[in-house]
């Protein structure tokens, strides 16, 4: 009978035989092997901080390795440029629709045989006997759409004026090479010159017009169609010459040049939208 000491150095005999024991000894020790090609590297890592850059010196290699910021594409600054066509019109379309105002809040004064009638408004003398809107006939049964929509013509006139007023203000002359300098300004130079209006000002400018464009259209589109549902209540007594020339030509200026610019300035607006870099969302960062 084996002793408890033979047993335990028979067993240990054949663990150590064990193919299985063996092939996990030679890994166990490739392990060891690669780690202590490593390990010193890290030590000396650990206690050598002096090998690390101060935070000075990392920062200049920092901005020398980052590129410096391009004039291209959303970094430039963003100009509105007012169109000419839209200048003139403007020039053409207030001071006929603060006339139109006058002659319509000034009721019955202003009107054919009131004491503020001639010379002023003389010509709606004529044109009240055309659209009864303008006329007697509305003013007598107190139609107030005549006097609702000249309210918003005014703060449509609003929005041209103070577009105007922030092209001659702020608005530089561009040349040939796309500079800009401050010109001499006057109504020729507003009228006619290629200038430019940089920045939130000129967005600003640019979304006014375009908002005012779209209520002009907007409201003279009503102005007809309230006829047409009307059954031409108000204009349909005319003639076709009388209707065409003293009603269609005249009031579908107000469509075509509005359409128009909505379209021109539309475009502006979408091409600086497709150019705009987007936003980071609003509040605080989050700590780190």
């Amino acid at each position: 009978m084996r002793t408890p000491n033979v047993r335990l150095a028979l067993f240990y005999f054949l663990f150590l035989h064990s193919p299985y024991i063996q092939a996990r000894v030679i890994a166990h020790n490739s392990l060891i092997s690669s780690l202590n090609g490593t390990l010193p590297t890290m030590v000396s890592t650990r206690h050598h901080p002096g090998d690390f850059p101060s935070p000075e010196k990392a920062a200049k290699e920092l901005a020398k390795s980052t590129p410096a910021p391009t004039t291209t594409g959303a970094s430039r600054k963003w100009v509105h440029t007012p169109s000419v066509a839209l200048t003139i019109w403007l020039f053409v379309s207030v001071p006929l629709v603060a006339w139109d105002a006058g002659y319509v809040l000034l009721r019955p004064h202003s009107m054919p045989g009131g004491r503020l009638h001639s010379p002023v408004w003389t010509p709606y003398a004529l044109y009240g006997t055309v659209d009864y809107i303008y006329g007697w006939p509305a003013y007598n049964a107190q139609n107030g759409f005549t006097a609702a929509q000249t309210v918003m013509n005014l703060v449509e006139t609003a929005g041209y004026v103070y577009y105007l007023w922030i092209v001659y203000c702020y608005g530089a002359t561009v040349t040939s090479s796309r500079d800009t300098y401050k010109p001499k300004k006057g109504l020729v130079w507003l009228l006619t010159a290629d200038k430019v209006v940089a920045g939130r000002t000129g967005a600003i400018a640019l979304l006014v017009a375009y908002t005012a464009s779209t209520m002009t259209l907007s409201k003279t589109l009503l102005y007809w169609l309230n006829e047409f549902f009307s059954g031409f209540s108000n204009i349909g007594h005319n003639d076709l010459s009388s209707l065409i020339f003293l009603w269609i030509i005249p009031n579908g200026l107000w469509i075509l040049f509005p359409t128009y610019h909505m379209y021109d300035l539309g475009v502006e607006i979408l091409n600086a939208l497709e150019q705009a870099t987007p936003r980071g969302k609003p509040g605080r960062p989050k700590s780190s």
